[in-house]
């Protein structure tokens, strides 16, 4: 799963990347560590205003959730069950591009998961990217939540994912625009991948 990732490039570089303007009113800020569970608003770009580099908030409340607590179990969606999900069945088709430049993750190192390292995962290039996501308007909160969208795990993150061994969607740039057009989510599962490295940030040792 990914429930933290990174987004430190400044806004022209992004604006220039993605062919997309800054909504007016908001900053875009380097972050280098964003935590889901916080549910921040992070930089998305919406299949209704594709030109645009806006704002949603993570963790997609649909209209009838109760309460906010909803998002803790919406920060990732699990590409395989989206069309039967409750909380993505009616969303599936509101694409938006989450973008980052780097996602973190955690290796277990024995089996009884008391010892960990940490990794951050990033484009070869070291370029920013769009993860895939999907989106709503909450009314109550009066702006956008998504989910970003996950997939069975590639050789690389199967070694560091190596407990449930998920990851994250990233997009390869030339699909970017088809996923907002509402392309079918199954091509975009595994084994559709972009290529990856990851770095240890507790030894500083890169793996693979």
């Amino acid at each position: 799963m990914c429930f933290h990732y990174k987004q430190t490039k400044e806004g022209l570089v992004l604006e220039k990347q993605f062919n997309a303007k800054k909504k007016p009113g908001i900053n875009i800020e380097p972050v280098a560590y964003v935590n889901g569970f916080e549910h921040p608003k992070s930089l998305i770009i919406t299949d209704k205003n594709p030109d645009l580099l806006d704002q949603g908030i993570w963790g997609l409340l649909p209209n009838w959730a109760k309460d906010e607590k909803h998002q803790d179990f919406t920060l990732n969606a699990r590409v395989e069950d989206i069309t039967v999900t409750n909380s993505y069945k009616d969303t599936i088709q509101n694409r938006c591009l989450i973008v980052a430049d780097g996602f973190y993750e955690w290796q277990w190192l024995n089996k009884s998961e008391t010892k960990k390292e940490k990794y951050v995962i990033e484009l070869e290039n070291e370029k920013a990217f769009a993860f895939a996501g999907i989106y709503c308007f909450n009314t109550k909160l009066n702006a956008l939540t998504f989910s970003m969208l996950t997939t069975q795990a590639n050789a690389l993150m199967s070694e560091i994912h190596n407990i449930k061994k998920r990851m994250p969607i990233i997009l390869k740039p030339n699909d970017e625009k088809a996923w907002l057009a509402g392309a079918n989510y199954n091509d975009f599962a595994f084994p559709y991948e972009v290529n990856l490295k990851a770095t240890s940030l507790d030894s500083q040792f890169g793996l693979f």
